[in-house]
């Protein structure tokens, strides 16, 4: 598409693995960014003056420096909606693997030892979803096809979808408390950055399981391996990381209860593709003239001016 519209393309996987000098230099032409999660520095951003747009390939932009874009008058935008049913669909992909021990019994089995394992349905269950937006929406929807009853919190809460589906409506400590699958969908802010610490885990039952697939940040990942080493909680699964890629060495690893996964939950070819669609046709509009979509940080028109 990009390259069909008239544009150069150039596929570099790893900005930040480039010496300082190459990276400056391929930035310096550069009009417009689609980025994955790898970190856009203020420093990466000034090395281009002729940036007109970035893109994130997602809905998170913590790896972005949005401030400093805002001043150079650059839009930082996300590709909204497209892997929605890709992350719904690996929480409950965690939730289940969490529930049924999964990896515990293929390891075991592996290791020639046949255990017939003891799991949990989640029939019947309450799923607490923090977060009420375009993912917690389609895992909200999905809950209902399992049989489970559904509480949510967010501070923008939609009263009307939650009452076309069968959602209560909850303060977050509450969700915490009455839930036994909690799963966040919140973006990470100052707002959000450790918001469910060690205080927030008591508060959980001591067999509730908490999923993030949504910003490592949120969760103070010290006290989750505190919480589920302690039976405070009964497991996590996690997709995301305060540090990525994660250390081999993390607790969050060797923590029996635990499952993680390499931040792949929005990583179907299906979510990919129009990811990717969804981003070069942001980038071909602005480029020619137009005005971009999915615009994260507004501001930018003020420092543009």
């Amino acid at each position: 598409m990009l390259r069909g519209s008239g544009l150069t393309t150039h596929h570099e996987p790893n900005l930040t693995a480039l010496a300082e000098a190459d990276r400056r230099a391929l930035l310096a032409s550069t009009r417009a960014i689609i980025a994955g999660t790898q970190p856009l520095t203020a420093g990466d951003l000034a090395s281009a003056p002729n940036l007109e747009i970035v893109v994130r390939t997602g809905v998170g932009y913590d790896s972005v420096d949005v401030a400093a874009a805002s001043e150079q008058g650059i839009p930082v935008c996300v590709t909204a909606g497209a892997n929605r049913q890709a992350v719904a669909e690996h929480v409950f992909a965690l939730m289940l693997g969490v529930a049924r021990r999964i990896p515990e019994n293929i390891s075991n089995l592996a290791a020639g030892t046949w255990q017939q394992l003891t799991g949990r349905e989640l029939r019947g269950a309450t799923l607490g979803v923090l977060g009420l937006g375009s993912i917690g929406k389609a895992v909200a929807t999905i809950a209902a096809g399992f049989g489970m009853n559904v509480i949510a919190y967010d501070p923008y809460f939609d009263d009307v979808f939650a009452a076309a589906h069968n959602i209560a409506r909850a303060e977050l400590d509450d969700v915490l408390a009455q839930s036994d699958f909690v799963t966040l969908h919140l973006f990470l802010d100052d707002s959000t950055r450790n918001l469910i610490n060690a205080e927030r885990l008591r508060l959980m039952k001591n067999d509730a399981i908490l999923v993030n697939t949504a910003r490592g940040g949120i969760v103070d990942e010290a006290a989750l391996v505190d919480a589920v080493r302690n039976g405070v909680i009964g497991g996590a699964a996690l997709d995301v990381f305060e540090h990525e890629p994660l250390p081999a060495d993390s607790a969050l690893l060797h923590t029996p209860g635990i499952l993680a996964t390499t931040h792949v939950a929005g990583a179907t070819r299906e979510a990919r593709g129009e990811s990717g669609r969804m981003a070069a046709t942001n980038v071909i509009n602005v480029l020619a003239g137009g005005d971009a979509q999915f615009v994260v940080n507004p501001a930018y028109q003020e420092g543009a001016a």
